[in-house]
């Protein structure tokens, strides 16, 4: 609002997010916006954004110019399923998508989502990645989309590596990948050496911490891969990592 001072803005976001507090977070609203327009998401699971469809406008657009129909994608880090549907409907029937999500939480809203809307292109592992197969603890927080595998943590979860998976030909092979795990972005990378220099999927990188970052770009250069920011940083400093195999 054109003039407005701080404290007038901040009252009047509070009076037009009013209604959306009136909402029981057990309903099941339409997605009125975007690719997902139509499908059904419980508005307590998340933002409100993902079901009013302005949920991260600018990565759904990444996602539209690089997902096609037919592809193989894993959603490593699903959280409660946005990026799984809207994986699942830009992919199509004749694709599929792998969702990789360890917090019983979270697990529930993704579930649900997925068999609401009858995707039946999605298969959904009940697992944290890391670069070694097995049992981790997982520290589960308020907001459910920060849980992350640490030894704080007082969750028990099942870890799996990705070249496991794929080299026993459990799940297909990607020809795109979506990484957002709190932190554990090198660990994914490393459990999927083979996988990534034997496909060469594009991946969607999202990095939690400085040395992380570094570590993450350093990899991928190194096995040949373009990353370039996608939030308007430089590729230094973004949390927003789209990684091309040159």
């Amino acid at each position: 609002m054109a003039g407005a001072l701080p404290n007038e803005q901040t009252r009047l976001g509070h009076w037009l997010r009013l209604p959306l507090r009136l909402i029981p977070p057990s309903a099941n609203m339409p997605i009125l916006a975007g690719p997902l327009r139509g499908l059904r998401w419980t508005v307590g699971s998340h933002t409100h954004g993902c079901w009013l469809g302005s949920y991260e406008k600018a990565n759904q657009i990444h996602w539209e110019r690089h997902l096609k129909p037919g592809m193989a994608v894993f959603d490593i880090g699903a959280n409660v399923g946005f990026y799984t549907l809207l994986a699942s409907v830009l992919v199509g029937p004749s694709g599929r998508v792998v969702a990789f999500e360890p917090l019983p939480r979270n697990l529930g809203f993704l579930h649900g989502h997925v068999s609401r809307n009858r995707r039946d292109n999605v298969r959904i592992i009940e697992a944290a990645v890391a670069e070694v197969p097995g049992e981790a603890t997982f520290e589960d927080v308020a907001h459910g989309s920060m849980a992350r595998l640490s030894t704080r943590g007082s969750i028990r979860v099942k870890v799996v590596a990705l070249d496991d998976l794929t080299d026993r030909g459990e799940i297909p092979e990607p020809q795109m990948m979506k990484i957002d795990v709190e932190g554990a972005e090198i660990e994914v990378l490393k459990g999927a050496t083979r996988l990534i220099q034997r496909a060469r999927p594009t991946l969607f990188l999202s990095t939690h911490g400085a040395d992380v970052h570094a570590a993450c770009l350093t990899l991928l250069g190194g096995w040949g891969y373009r990353c370039t920011a996608m939030d308007n940083e430089p590729i230094e400093c973004s949390r927003e990592v789209l990684a091309v195999p040159g």
